[in-house]
């Protein structure tokens, strides 16, 4: 099997007022905020353009479901289904069905404290 986790794909956290936060980071810390947050980009080892994401979510959303905790984290991912299926072999709790959209795959899994994790196969050039 390849690789499973090639980095962080996004950091994703609940707040009263995500607007009002994204405000204060942007003016406090300087991150480019948009609807959505903020969109790292970086490198990778062999030179492709890759980006994480950091968003602020309405403290009442279902995201994170069925985790109760404020957070969640995106991790990028190199073949996602084949991953899904080695994970479900490994006794991983599997959360819903993975979804593909042209911006890459998605897939959830929990963890042993019960976190809601996201599995992303990326595909970065389609924010360029």
């Amino acid at each position: 099997m390849r690789k499973r986790v090639t980095g962080i794909g996004g950091i994703f956290f609940k707040t009263k007022n995500p607007d009002k936060t994204k405000e204060w980071y942007k003016n406090h810390l300087g991150l480019n905020t948009d609807n959505y947050g903020c969109t790292f980009w970086w490198q990778d080892e062999n030179g492709n353009k890759c980006s994480t994401q950091w968003s602020p979510f309405n403290a009442d959303t279902n995201y994170f479901s069925p985790s109760e905790k404020e957070f969640m984290v995106n991790y990028r991912v190199e073949n996602l289904e084949e991953l899904l299926k080695v994970l479900k072999e490994e006794g991983v709790t599997i959360v819903g069905e993975m979804q593909t959209y042209d911006y890459g795959k998605f897939g959830w899994i929990l963890d042993p404290d019960g976190n809601k994790i996201e599995l992303w196969e990326p595909v970065d050039s389609a924010f360029l």
